[in-house]
């Protein structure tokens, strides 16, 4: 990508190099700064320009990396960068991280993907991703007009002193072949119209050796609901550092995660998700969590409607673009 000369007060877009990242730290901090006034339980640390920088660094540097910088006047005013997820999980992908973006002004980050994406698509890299705060209104309108649409949300809450409501209890030994059977639901849900997500491999064993792990360990939280002595659902939670999607800005300190929800189909209705969401937050609540995070696709009508009236604020929305 070569330089070009642009008229005074014209944004100009250069390839992103490592002479670039303390002023590209500077502008995240920045956006954090602004993010955290709407919802303060995001870390604080990513306003410290030292830790936004270490976060952008560390993006910089993986492998497949690439991107952008805009520069007006001869001062850094935006950067996007992009990296390279599991092809067998994400296809031919890039993903624009919650820490991978940062500008002054929204239209300039229509600027700085154009010229990133020409790179990323003539490496046949054609799936993009792009974590964008969700309260950034015009942010989100900057991507929306660059053909991205919203693929999902991330959530926050504050961890509400609770107990276990009754039906629900800490799942056991004996409930591994139940939880075994609910386990794929979610999958089978998540096929269906609107969301036709992608099908997933499903063995049997591996997630009931995965299950007698999650009971055994004292770290993760595993809830199950009964109804007429059947297990009917099963809430998952564990540390927010075990979650791979909520990293960088995303991630809030002293958090929990809840990662995985399902409810059987026959049980939807009877208040088996209400009561499994009282007692995750039970479960947090003697853990001596503070905050908890989860996310769903907004193609999931059931997951978009109930997760926003259990009291989950949106933090980022990761947006999507698929070229043909």
């Amino acid at each position: 990508m070569r330089k070009e000369r642009r008229a005074p007060g014209a944004v100009a877009i250069e390839p992103f190099a490592d002479e670039h990242l303390d002023a590209a730290a500077s502008l995240l901090a920045v956006r954090q700064t602004r993010h955290r006034r709407v919802e303060p339980l995001l870390p604080a640390c990513y306003e410290v320009p030292e830790v936004a920088r270490a976060e952008i660094e560390a993006l910089w540097t993986s492998d497949g990396a690439s991107g952008t910088i805009a520069i007006r006047d001869g001062s850094v005013v935006g950067y996007l960068l992009g990296i390279r997820k599991d092809e067998s999980v994400w296809g031919a992908n890039v993903w624009v991280e919650a820490g991978g973006h940062a500008v002054e002004e929204a239209e300039t980050a229509r600027d700085l993907y154009a010229a990133a994406a020409e790179h990323w698509v003539a490496e046949g890299r054609t799936r993009h991703y792009a974590l964008v705060p969700a309260s950034d209104i015009d942010l989100m309108e900057a991507w929306f007009r660059l053909s991205f649409g919203q693929q999902h949300t991330h959530g926050i809450r504050e961890v509400p002193p609770t107990r276990w409501p009754a039906d629900t209890r800490a799942a056991e030994p004996r409930d591994i072949d139940a939880l075994v059977e609910l386990a794929p639901l979610i999958n089978l849900h998540q096929r269906l119209s609107p969301v036709f997500g992608m099908s997933q491999e499903f063995d049997p064993g591996e997630v009931g050796s995965e299950i007698e792990k999650e009971i055994a360990s004292g770290e993760i939280g595993n809830a199950v609901a009964e109804a007429g002595g059947r297990v009917v659902g099963t809430f998952v939670i564990v540390p927010v550092e075990l979650s791979g999607m909520h990293s960088g800005p995303a991630r809030p300190e002293h958090a929990c995660y809840l990662g995985f929800a399902v409810v059987a189909p026959d049980a939807r209705g009877s208040g088996a998700g209400l009561a499994l969401t009282e007692a995750v937050f039970a479960w947090a609540h003697e853990k001596g969590y503070r905050t908890i995070v989860t996310d769903w696709r907004v193609t999931n009508l059931l997951a978009s409607r109930f997760w926003p009236r259990r009291g989950f604020r949106p933090t980022f929305a990761r947006l999507y673009r698929s070229i043909p």
